[in-house]
């Protein structure tokens, strides 16, 4: 296709933005290719081996910091942000400082946001070609070696603070981050500068220490990691520390202060399902491979699948007070068809043994 004129792409970056907020995007920004200073930070992360058995990481090479050797004819990456914390939701330090409910990360309470954001995507390019005509382009949602941290730096959505998260002055960190590669010339944004100052409130904060340096995450101290992307036996070091936390682990985020400017969503999407936001673990223990699915329908918590949930679990009621419904509970498992399971019951077991 023919390209617009520069007067007319500046203009159809101003009409993308104000679709991108029409559409549920809270903020839209524009960049380059060009993400050589995160390249660098990747291969250093991956060389120390940080993400743990987080192989999808390395799988592509460079394609992961080089848009166009991903897609072909990439020019410039519209990146948006949308928030998702939900305004009903329990308030997250009331669960984590009771052990007989399990905590579930803020962003999973809801809708699994690769099917909102996808679909709002798909909007966006839709309506861009309705002015451009056919124009190459594809779509993004935490679903491939794309950098998206990098990328919603540079077009000015935020910083990556030492928790490796992005950070906005008006937003905090409580959104998720979307892509459209594009092969439009259009004019792009420019990066905002970094607010994180002598603040590590997430460093100290972290239960296990995973934050090892400012702007380093070593994934395989981290609790989202070991209850999310973790598919075998959770290390026993890191057990006791997990505490409650049965997807996902959000305390960086709590702590942060930027977070005390993030704005709640109104998107009913996010809203939260089946009282996640502060669960019985006993409860959640009970539930066969059938309620599993039918009570994780349409989430992301689905993902990590019926054993890993019931690991999670057990290793969370080994760190809950020691009543007899608790150890009811674990004994009922402890002949588990899985051996996954069996291991982390009997851990739990354990821990309540020692108490009596």
């Amino acid at each position: 296709m023919n390209a617009p004129s520069s007067p007319d792409l500046h203009h159809l970056a101003l009409q993308i933005k104000q679709w991108g907020q029409e559409l549920g995007f809270q903020k839209t920004g524009i960049t380059d290719t060009d993400l050589g200073k995160h390249e660098t930070h990747l291969l250093n992360w991956l060389a120390r081996q940080y993400h743990g058995d987080m192989e999808y990481m390395q799988r592509h090479g460079i394609k992961r910091s080089r848009p166009a050797e991903l897609v072909p004819g990439t020019l410039r990456i519209i990146s948006l942000r949308m928030d998702y914390l939900a305004p009903d939701g329990k308030k997250p330090d009331a669960i984590l400082d009771d052990l007989q409910l399990g905590y579930i990360s803020r962003y999973a309470l809801g809708r699994d946001y690769h099917k909102v954001m996808r679909n709002r995507l798909q909007k966006l390019a839709d309506r861009i070609a309705e002015i451009v005509g056919d124009f190459g382009y594809r779509a993004f949602v935490d679903s491939a070696p794309v950098l998206e941290k990098g990328i919603a730096a540079k077009a000015g959505l935020g910083w990556i603070g030492k928790h490796s998260n992005l950070l906005h002055r008006d937003a905090g960190s409580w959104f998720f981050l979307g892509e459209l590669y594009t092969d439009l010339p259009l004019p792009v944004d420019s990066p905002v500068d970094n607010h994180c100052g002598d603040c590590q409130a997430c460093i100290d904060i972290c239960p296990t220490q995973a934050i090892i340096a400012p702007y380093t995450l070593d994934a395989r101290r981290c609790i989202s990691y070991h209850t999310i992307e973790l598919r075998s036996s959770i290390p026993e070091e890191f057990r006791p520390l997990i505490g409650n936390r049965i997807y996902g682990c959000d305390d960086c985020q709590l702590v942060c202060p930027w977070n005390r400017f993030a704005n709640t969503t109104d998107l009913a999407d996010f809203a939260v399902r089946h009282n996640l936001d502060a669960p019985a673990l006993i409860h959640l223990f009970a539930w066969d491979e059938q309620a599993f699915l039918k009570n994780t329908e349409g989430s992301a918590i689905r993902r990590i699948g019926h054993e890993c949930w019931l690991r999670n679990i057990a290793v969370a009621l080994g760190n809950a007070p020691t009543t007899e419904q608790v150890i009811a509970a674990l004994v009922k498992r402890k002949d588990d068809n899985s051996e996954l399971v069996r291991e982390h019951v009997q851990w739990a077991l354990n821990q309540h043994l020692s108490e009596t």
